[in-house]
Formats: structure tokens, C-alpha cells, sequence
């Protein structure tokens, strides 16, 4: 049997941070979970030496799969990527990065990604979280948008270069992903509701039954997955109040 009936581990004050209040549980509703969208640490974590089920992080926001009538993550707009890429083979020099009007302080041609990252929530417009910069010293260093931007169409920011040695010294910016567009378009792209409690299933399982909140009042910052409820495209679930 491949479906694993619906348990709870919670009580109401354990686990649930992101509600702000139980207004709503009354309708809640009864699903089936497709486990197999669902991925370890973001969604679920592993059995341990005491407990042998996984454990279904409560909080996930949920779309349901058109074509099988199951439940799987809801698939959030997608978020802003962006590259810098060092051309010319500089051996030396200083470059910078604006962003909606502010300019970072100089960065080494070698830089590594956590001075870039520093560098760009140094300013006063990108917060910690906003932006998360990954890659190898002296680039290409990968610009990836959360936070405040989470799912928005990102201006590109932009390079001054001081940099100097090799041929014509520049960086070089790109979009690699657009952020804003759906990332899904099976049904799950559509925001039903919040997974109500912690699920407790067996690694064998490939469905779970489980309790879909489909009214109450949220607070965004606190679900195990990001989520901005300001992106919710047209048809989506707005039974939710959300925390300003």
C-alpha cells in the first residue's frame, strides 16, 4: 500500500511559528501529498536512530497537480539570477556594482563571493538575505535575489571598472534567470494552502494524507519554505491574512 495514513506529532503551541493565529482550522481539508515532489532539509527530514518515519515540515505552501489530483510544494515565481563575469584577464585593479542608484565600495578584480556579498548588503537598499552571491575568486560570481526580491523582475545592476593589466578589463552582466515568471505550469503554479501540521511518513511511502489550511492568518517570514505573498499570481488561494 503506498499511502501512509496522516499522523501528528504537534501540539497547538509546538511547531508552527508561522501562524499567528488558529482562526481557520476549522476548514481545513483533507489531501494526498505526491512525497515524491518533495525534497529532504527544504521539505522533510530523515528518520533518526529513535524515530524511523520522515517528518513533513509543517508551514509548506501547496499547489495541486492538475493532471493527478495530488499535492506537491507550490511552485513559487521563480527568483532574480544574475552573473558578473570578469572579461580581459585583469591581473590587478578595483572594479564596483550599482544598484537602483547606490554603488558598492571598490572590489578586488579577485574577489571572493562573500566580498561581493558584503560589498551589496553594504548598501542601504539590500538587506541581509536579499541577495546571495556564490562562485570562485575572480568570478564568475552568481547573484541570486530573495528576500524583499523574492520572485521579482530584478534590474540588472550595473559595473564601473578600475581594473587593470590583461586586454581591456571589464565585468560583464547578465540575467540568466528572469525572475517574476511561473516555474511550473502542471497546476501547482496555483497557491492552494499551507500544510497545517508536521506529517509523519515511512521512506517507502509514496503518498501521505494530510491536513491542507486553506484560512487563517500567516506570517510569511516564519514558513520553512520563502514565500511572498504579494507574488501570488491571479486564482491562487487569498483566504490568508497575512502578518505586514
Amino acid at each position: 500500500m503506498d499511502i501512509q495514513p496522516y499522523t501528528s506529532t504537534e501540539t497547538l503551541a509546538v511547531g508552527r511559528p508561522w501562524l499567528m493565529s488558529m482562526l481557520g482550522i476549522e476548514a481545513n481539508e483533507t489531501v494526498t501529498l505526491d512525497l515524491s515532489q518533495f525534497d529532504e532539509n527544504l521539505h522533510w527530514t530523515a528518520p533518526t536512530a529513535y524515530q524511523s518515519d520522515r517528518k513533513m515540515k509543517s508551514g509548506i505552501p501547496l499547489g495541486k497537480i492538475t493532471a493527478s489530483g495530488l499535492y506537491a510544494p507550490y511552485a513559487a515565481v521563480t527568483n532574480e539570477v544574475q552573473t558578473l563575469t570578469v572579461t580581459g584577464s585583469p591581473t590587478g585593479g578595483t572594479f564596483t556594482i550599482t544598484w537602483s542608484g547606490q554603488t558598492t565600495a571598490a572590489l578586488a578584480y579577485n574577489a571572493t563571493a562573500a566580498a561581493v556579498q558584503t560589498a551589496l548588503e553594504n548598501l542601504s537598499n539590500i538587506a541581509p538575505g536579499d541577495v546571495t552571491v556564490t562562485g570562485n575568486a575572480g568570478g564568475p560570481w552568481t547573484l541570486t535575489w530573495g528576500g524583499t526580491q523574492l520572485g521579482e523582475d530584478v534590474a540588472a545592476p550595473t559595473t564601473t571598472s578600475s581594473l587593470t593589466g590583461g586586454t581591456t578589463p571589464a565585468v560583464a552582466v547578465a540575467t540568466t534567470t528572469a525572475g517574476g515568471a511561473a516555474t511550473a505550469s502542471d497546476g501547482t503554479e496555483t497557491f492552494k494552502g499551507f500544510l497545517f501540521t508536521e506529517i509523519a511518513f515511512a521512506p517507502t511511502s509514496t503518498k501521505a494524507a494530510a491536513p491542507l489550511m486553506v484560512h487563517g492568518q500567516i506570517d510569511p517570514s516564519k514558513l520553512p519554505v520563502a514565500f511572498d505573498p504579494t507574488d501570488l499570481p491571479a486564482g491562487s488561494n487569498s483566504q490568508f491574512v497575512y502578518k505586514a
